[in-house]
């Protein structure tokens, strides 16, 4: 005997040997429940072969175990590596690839952007066009300001839009997986605007097309969340990275610099926000509200710095 423990009386009467009724024939006649003896038990648990009454009962994939069984097991379950669907990040290259197809059809080709895409969904401050016989003005300066979402998913060929979605392809399902989507889809769009922004502050009458800006947003994001986590981005590479395409925004003609920069200043003031309320553990509906409010600054910002600028720049 277990020094301390009590042997179990044995007087022949209902519930003196836990988990057994004894007839006078010594004959099993029932079996009452482990937890409630007095109480009589339907089934035995699947797994350790307990009676269990129904209260006791817990539906498992076969059969019922019982309350302990049934909790156990649930800590127990091993869930393998989940596959990650980067859904957001398909239905924006998804965007990109239908606005190649849209410029095509208004008379562009694969290798180069059509004239009548970059005129109805480029992003310029002010140019003249005559519609229906008539000089009309055309931008954000006139209340177009669709421009300045829609030029991020145009393209000017197949080189233009390969490096673009692969950046992203690449860029994206890590950030989507690490931030959720919806406060990922948040930081592509104030990176799109954060680049528009840009744009027209730097170079307001170059009609400008492509997601170079949200890109760079991206790539500031993920600086940023790798600093504040104590990662070296020399280390893990994405230093080099953006030297490289800084380099390149710098050093070749044609490439927006006002797009590249303001996109990746907006993505690093995101990515501040999304640390800021994690550490103070906020909800992430009070990150997103910041993210909005954001981008409307960077909206407003544009229109703004759009009347700056009304040079025509098309006829």
């Amino acid at each position: 005997m277990v020094p301390g423990a009590t042997a179990p009386a044995d007087d022949g009467r209902t519930g003196a040997t836990v988990g057994a009724v004894v007839n006078a024939n010594n004959e099993s006649e029932s079996t009452s429940c482990y937890r409630h003896v007095h109480r009589h038990a339907g089934v035995k648990c699947q797994r350790c072969g307990r009676p269990i009454c129904p209260e006791c009962m817990n539906q498992a994939s076969v059969g019922f175990h019982c309350p302990e069984c049934f909790h156990s097991g649930a800590q127990r379950i091993v869930r393998g590596p989940v596959a990650f669907d980067p859904m957001a990040t398909k239905v924006l290259i998804g965007m990109s690839l239908v606005g190649m197809l849209v410029s095509i059809y208004m008379g562009g080709t694969l290798f180069r952007l059509g004239n009548d895409a970059l005129r109805d969904g480029g992003l310029f401050s002010f140019a003249t066009d005559f519609r229906n016989g008539h000089r009309v003005g055309i931008g954000v300066d006139q209340g177009e300001y669709y421009r300045l979402v829609t030029s991020a998913f145009l393209h000017d060929g197949l080189m233009h839009i390969g490096f673009n979605m692969f950046a992203l392809w690449i860029l994206g399902p890590q950030l989507e997986r690490l931030l959720g989507r919806p406060r990922f889809v948040a930081l592509y769009v104030a990176s799109i605007l954060g680049g528009s922004f840009g744009v027209l502050l730097v170079s307001p009458n170059s009609p400008t097309i492509g997601a170079s800006g949200a890109i760079f947003g991206l790539f500031g994001a993920v600086m940023v969340i790798q600093r504040k986590s104590g990662a070296s981005i020399w280390q893990s590479g994405l230093g080099g990275v953006l030297l490289i395409n800084l380099a390149f925004t710098f050093l070749v003609p044609g490439v927006s610099i006002g797009g590249h920069i303001g996109g990746l200043i907006t993505g690093g003031l995101v990515a501040l926000v999304y640390v800021a309320a994690a550490r103070a553990k906020l909800p992430e509906s009070a990150a997103l509200a910041g993210v909005v409010v954001m981008s409307l600054a960077l909206t407003a910002g544009s229109i703004w710095a759009a009347s700056l600028w009304t040079n025509p720049i098309f006829g």
